[in-house]
């Protein structure tokens, strides 16, 4: 069944903060791997609103396993006379002709270790399509490239840090297997560097945290849509550990505004972390839930929160995004929950 657009009132929020830097788009190519995920729709939906909107004539080439499934799920987008889509893997597509002015490589694997596959094959997933990009961009006479990395390249954030900046020098553990998407992401912003010693093209790294909004998962591995999901069904709001773990969540639509920024904008090889401020922990982020879905649903936590103990922070510092990019959060937590429901035809109250 064919999914509901990303709202237009979104789409208008994304044009108003970012229209005088699209003009560097006209007439030009673009070719995004990822592009059927949430972070690669969300950009092709934006892409596509904003090359309407100011007559830009660009195209977007848009590389997917599955073509024929993209179309049925998005049919607005597949078959948009600026879009194509590329059949193929990153890691071993046949590469079209031309050149591409701009890179953006979205495609990641954020899905939980458990259900994903084996760490190596992640591990090589990410690293594999990231070299098999940067070849293409090479050859293609790409003058900016985009990598959607992770926070995870800073491994565990130390309690005793509130906010983790840039320039903290953290890794994940080489020796725990679930480092391996961590790792990935660590290993594909070096091999940026070296190419950027080699080429003139403009290396732009966004360091993603955690997201909400329109086409996340309900069902899947991110907490937030979890609860959404038990607030839709009116079924009690499930914590599946002890609550304490802070988290932040930044709306899909800023997501979207920050990701065109830093390809636009950013210096060459200088890291940006992507993401809110505003920590919350899960155990609030599940009575917030309740109470702007419905405010009759229990909060159900599953285990007692050892006391002493310090909690799993996740949480970045956007001060470098705000500072040189004046990027900012534009929609609240709870107005990110309201609407990333309403997109799931949940009926808001009045």
């Amino acid at each position: 069944m064919p999914e509901q657009p990303i709202p237009a009132a979104d789409l208008d929020l994304i044009l108003q903060q970012t229209e005088p830097l699209w003009d560097e788009v006209r007439n030009q190519r673009l070719f995004i791997t990822g592009g059927t995920g949430f972070f690669g729709t969300w950009l092709l939906s934006s892409f596509m609103s904003v090359n309407q909107t100011l007559s830009l004539h660009a195209t977007a080439t848009v590389l997917t396993r599955d073509p024929a499934q993209f179309a049925a799920r998005a049919p607005h987008l597949a078959k948009h006379p600026a879009i194509t889509l590329l059949q193929g893997d990153a890691r071993t597509f046949r590469a079209p002709s031309g050149n591409f002015d701009f890179v953006l490589h979205a495609a990641t694997d954020v899905v939980a270790p458990a259900t994903a596959a084996s760490p190596l094959d992640r591990y090589a997933s990410i690293s594999d399509s990231t070299a098999r990009m940067l070849d293409f961009a090479a050859t293609h006479a790409t003058r900016k490239f985009l990598l959607t990395s992770s926070g995870a390249v800073y491994g565990k954030q130390p309690s005793t840090l509130s906010h983790i900046p840039e320039d903290y020098i953290g890794a994940p553990d080489v020796l725990t297997p679930t480092s391996a998407y961590g790792e990935g992401k660590r290993t594909s912003e070096l091999m940026c560097a070296l190419y950027a010693q080699q080429t003139s093209i403009e290396f732009k790294i966004a360091r993603c945290f955690a997201f909400v909004g329109p086409r996340l998962p309900l069902e899947s591995n991110f907490a937030i849509g979890n609860f959404i999901h038990d607030a839709m069904r009116g079924a009690p709001i499930q914590v599946a550990g002890d609550g304490t773990p802070m988290r932040s969540y930044l709306y899909a639509a800023d997501l979207a505004v920050w990701l065109w920024t830093i390809l636009f904008t950013a210096p060459s090889m200088q890291a940006f972390n992507v993401g809110s401020e505003e920590p919350i922990s899960i155990a609030d982020l599940a009575r917030l839930t309740a109470q702007t879905l419905n405010p009759q649903l229990r909060v159900e936590i599953a285990q007692q929160s050892i006391e002493g103990s310090s909690p799993l922070r996740y949480v970045p510092s956007a001060q470098r995004a705000q500072q040189q990019l004046g990027l900012r959060r534009t929609v609240s937590l709870s107005e990110s929950i309201r609407r990333t429901a309403a997109w799931h035809g949940f009926p808001l109250r009045a």
